[in-house]
């Protein structure tokens, strides 16, 4: 026989088979668990936001202090001895 009337007749036996039993609470397992994936994903998104939001107001505190735009006055040093 083929490769693939092998494949066709274990699926056949397969579907030929009584089904597993689901258990009862299983849809209100689900919905638990996704409400806590929900949560969990919110919660990591809104601490990444403040990250970002707190790195920015660093940044910005620094630059206001440091002011690194403005370049040094003088930008070769003094000849001398010449």
């Amino acid at each position: 026989m083929s490769r693939y009337g092998d494949r066709e007749d274990e699926v056949r036996r397969m579907l030929e088979s009584p089904h597993p039993q689901v258990p009862a609470d299983l849809a209100a397992r689900a919905v638990a668990r996704g409400t806590r994936l929900l949560h969990r994903d919110r919660a990591v998104r809104r601490a990444l936001w403040a990250l970002v939001v707190a790195a920015v107001l660093v940044l910005a505190v620094w630059a206001s202090v440091v002011e690194p735009w403005q370049g040094p006055a003088e930008t070769t040093p003094p000849l001398e001895g010449w």
